[in-house]
């Protein structure tokens, strides 16, 4: 299992991500919304501003307090790790 982290020693499994998308829009604003009245939100900003809505298989919401761009980034540094992992 794959864990990135999300920021402040939070991690969560790669492989249960469905998206990472930024919480400008409206219609996140409204996933997030609704995510929280059906109380799958986890807040992982620590009281900072979000930066970043993780969305799961499973439906859960995952707010982040880290750019989106920077959580693609460690997914990908990770899956490039696993495939050097596998050439030993």
């Amino acid at each position: 299992m794959k864990l990135i982290n999300i920021g402040f020693g939070n991690m969560v499994s790669a492989s249960r991500l469905v998206a990472i998308v930024s919480p400008d829009s409206a219609p996140i604003k409204r996933i997030v919304q609704e995510a929280r009245d059906r109380g799958v939100v986890i807040d992982a900003t620590y009281g900072r501003r979000t930066r970043a809505v993780l969305i799961t298989d499973s439906d859960h919401v995952i707010l982040s307090a880290i750019q989106p761009e920077t959580i693609a980034g460690r997914m990908d540094a990770r899956e490039e790790d696993d495939e050097g992992d596998e050439d030993e």
